[in-house]
């Protein structure tokens, strides 16, 4: 008895049919980005899906055609500050499409970059709320910086433009002043970027020289490059580190959660080797005027010095018998040098000096009266 049965093109048919009958017209979607390839031709690939708890639960292939994909692309990284990229939840307009020979597919039509930015801000809250009700938010302000720090471990990627002027700024600085940095490097941007700095943050507490404080640097970024600074885990991996975190995201407006449990933040690495170093130009001119405060207290001493000794020498020079004799007095000495101040105990034939501005008179006492 024969089998009923149908070739694949007529079920790959029915299915196209069937599909395209269900939804026969656009519709928006929300997915998150899994893949995505540009082609030299124009066309965009990419592969959309979906996860729970358990895991990914739903996948779909989805293509946007090269004559909207070259409108869609700039539009869209011109409202995020960022291309299609992995990771990201994305709301697209999209036809639902079967093909006989390719399977089923998605043709999106049209994005929306508000809601992939939306959706980024809603999840930073959400850390947010979560960092405070574990009381992790402050707990990097309680720990102090020593007052002149020398050891810092940097954690950047190596080859990133705000690593490299901050070790210049530092290096270069215009007063000579000498730190040690230690590179611990990490991926600064991507879906991997939050494990791969707590990675370095593990490889830091583990050396085996203590550092002054970690120096988390990036040199900027667009948005939803810059979110990777919004996660949870790294958040609440600086949160709890044992030794002050700094960061330099190098962003001009944004305020990351990083930022917030961080010890201190500046907007830059620059800003952060200016931070630093103007510790060591406080304490350079705290020196400085240490030194100068004692060179002007020893200053006054010395004239105070200097005043008594000019008194002492206008009362000799006032008592100096020669200017007693020169203001037309004469200065008797008795034969022994010593001055005579009346004629008490002298008698008659005692030998005495009168002394004149101009020479001695010898004589010998003739009477007294």
């Amino acid at each position: 008895m024969e089998k009923e049965f149908i070739d694949l093109f007529e079920l790959q048919t029915r299915m196209k049919v069937g599909v395209e009958s269900l939804f026969p017209t656009q519709l928006w979607l929300k997915a998150e980005v899994s893949a995505v390839k540009a082609r030299s031709g124009g066309h965009c690939y990419l592969e959309l899906s979906q996860s729970d708890a358990s895991g990914l639960v739903a996948k779909a292939s989805a293509i946007i055609w090269s004559s909207k994909y070259r409108i869609l692309a700039p539009y869209f990284e011109s409202v995020t500050g960022s291309p299609i990229e992995v990771g990201m939840v994305i709301l697209v307009r999209v036809q639902a499409n079967y093909s006989q020979l390719y399977g089923f597919s998605l043709i999106i039509t049209d994005i929306d970059p508000e809601y992939s930015l939306g959706v980024k801000e809603l999840e930073r809250q959400r850390t947010i709320d979560r960092l405070n009700n574990e009381g992790l938010m402050d707990l990097q302000k309680g720990l102090s910086i020593p007052e002149l720090p020398y050891r810092f471990a940097v954690i950047s990627a190596e080859d990133a433009a705000g690593y490299r002027d901050f070790i210049r700024h530092i290096e270069g600085n215009p007063y000579g002043f000498q730190v040690q940095t230690v590179l611990f490097p990490a991926l600064m941007q991507g879906a991997d970027c939050p494990s791969s700095i707590i990675a370095a943050l593990d490889a830091v507490y583990e050396d085996s020289v203590g550092f002054d404080a970690v120096l988390i640097l990036r040199g900027g970024g667009s948005k939803l490059d810059l979110a990777a600074f919004d996660d949870y885990s790294l958040a609440a991996a600086i949160a709890q580190f044992p030794v002050p975190v700094l960061t330099a995201i190098g962003h001009d407006q944004d305020h990351h959660v990083a930022d917030m449990v961080a010890h201190e933040y500046v907007k830059t690495p620059t800003a952060l080797a200016d931070y630093i170093l103007s510790i060591y130009e406080d304490e350079d001119a705290r020196i400085s005027s240490f030194h100068m405060r004692l060179k002007m207290a020893f200053s006054m001493k010395i004239a105070a010095m200097e005043s008594t000794l000019q008194v002492l020498q206008t009362r000799i020079k006032a008592s100096d018998p020669r200017k007693i004799v020169e203001r037309g007095f004469a200065l008797v000495l008795d034969d022994a040098g010593v001055v005579v101040k009346g004629v008490s105990g002298r008698t008659k034939g005692d030998k005495v000096s009168l002394m004149f501005p101009d020479g001695t008179m010898n004589c010998i006492v003739d009477d007294i009266k």
